[in-house]
């Protein structure tokens, strides 16, 4: 039997819940039903993001929460035009995000930024003009 290529879940690990779900809150992302008192849940179409805490979470993986720095993952979200990213980071900002690579033409043609939230996960911003199908609904 081979694995499904389907991503259900990306779970990020936290050390502020309350804090964590009011930035992706001020995003204009909603909860899920399914979220309780030490977990939430946002649906991404297709994809769900979870919020737990980071301790939770490493217990929970068997792995330690000690440690740092890049973490050697990001999350990306395509938008249909260069504006369209721009429009993206200036929400992630106000949301509460810091902004780690300001939005630039990139070598393979498209155009890319880097935000991080509170907790600093890195969320790639992107145009990519040869990938139109990965965009974001609303993402003009």
């Amino acid at each position: 039997m081979s694995v499904p290529a389907h991503l259900s879940l990306v779970t990020l690990g936290v050390t502020d819940l309350a804090r964590s779900v009011a930035f992706y809150e001020a995003l204009g992302w909603h909860q899920s039903s399914a979220s309780e008192g030490t977990i939430a849940f946002f649906s991404l179409g297709g994809t769900n993001l979870a919020l737990y805490g980071v301790e939770a979470l490493a217990d929970d993986a068997l792995q330690s929460a000690q440690g740092g720095g890049f973490r050697g993952v990001t999350l990306a979200i395509n938008a249909l035009s260069v504006e369209g990213v721009d429009r993206m980071l200036a929400s992630f900002v106000a949301a509460g995000a810091t902004v780690v690579k300001v939005p630039q033409e990139a070598e393979w043609g498209g155009y890319s930024g880097y935000v991080a939230d509170p907790d600093g996960h890195l969320w790639e911003l992107a145009y990519n003009p040869y990938s139109p199908e990965w965009a974001a609904p609303g993402s003009e």
